[in-house]
């Protein structure tokens, strides 16, 4: 177990995580926004450092989300490793004043920022690393250009939106040589390329993948491609839920061929059994699908 992989579990699992899915719920009268207090039962843990610690007010354990995972099992820490990797991607629900205070931002600040920004063009620092780098072709850049998904992003980045249904703007995801993020105050939803209305509703971890299955696939007339932005939150479960409710809709699990992906494969193999939706799992060639496509290219 390398340590760069431990430091790398834990910048990207919560407490809270940990928390809400051992049946911890908040107790919003008794939270700060530094100090949130989780409660089962008689059990009470405070998360603070914007999730990344915590502590037990009735005793002198502290720490860490994997010392959290020790706290509540009594594991040894290999087992916490593994558990904390099951997590990756799960947003908890977050307290209502967090969810008042980003929707008020997103509302103000993200369609207006992301109007801002230039589309790319034939040429440009983010159509280049698209094609050059990414090896996506141009016919689908040009698609997700003409669908208002596609933005110029700074230092040769790209931004790549995800949307309601109605396609309004919530956030984006950015992309490029030496940076990967969301944007700051937006939420994650869903990138959507293709028709809203098509039955096969393709769904992978990051806009770039879904644009690469696009390309593989050649954009399929009957399918939605779609990414996740690497998160699972109850919104962007409501919207695949959505999709999938539409008539003769079939959810495929286009996500990455790694641990974490076959982790978001169980989510929507439920999702799907839940709404009695048709099911399939796509499994990329390499780890994903821009890796993959990458791979043909340079064949």
């Amino acid at each position: 177990m390398e340590k760069a992989d431990i430091e790398e579990l834990r910048s990207q699992v919560s407490c809270a995580a940990v928390l809400e899915t051992a049946g911890f719920a908040v107790d919003l009268k008794e939270s700060t926004r530094k100090a949130v207090k989780y409660r089962r039962c008689d059990d009470i843990i405070i998360v603070i450092h914007d999730g990344k610690g915590w502590f037990d007010p009735q005793s002198d354990a502290k720490g860490d989300v994997y010392s959290l995972v020790r706290h509540l099992d009594g594991c040894d820490f290999l087992e916490a490793f593994v558990q904390v990797a099951s997590l990756v991607g799960f947003e908890p629900n977050e307290p209502e004043w967090k969810r008042q205070s980003r929707a008020a931002e997103a509302d103000l600040s993200i369609p207006g920022r992301w109007e801002a920004r230039r589309k790319p063009w034939r040429g440009s620092a983010t159509w280049r690393y698209l094609r050059d780098e990414r090896r996506i072709p141009e016919q689908v850049i040009r698609t997700a250009i003409a669908q208002n998904v596609l933005k110029e992003g700074p230092y040769g980045s790209m931004w790549a939106a995800h949307t309601n249904a109605t396609g309004f703007v919530t956030g984006w995801e950015e992309r490029g040589a030496q940076w990967r993020g969301f944007a700051n105050g937006g939420g994650k939803l869903l990138f959507r390329l293709g028709s809203q209305r098509a039955s096969r509703i393709c769904v992978t971890e990051a806009a770039i993948d879904a644009m690469s299955l696009a390309a593989i696939e050649k954009s399929r007339r009957d399918t939605l491609y779609t990414s996740t932005g690497g998160g699972w939150s109850p919104a962007a479960e409501a919207a695949l839920q959505a999709l999938g409710e539409q008539p003769d809709a079939r959810l495929v699990a286009a996500t990455d061929a790694n641990p974490q992906g076959e982790v978001f494969v169980a989510r929507l193999r439920e999702l799907a059994g839940e709404i009695a939706c048709d099911f399939e799992r796509l499994k990329p060639a390499a780890e994903d699908w821009n890796a993959m496509l990458q791979n043909a290219a340079s064949a």
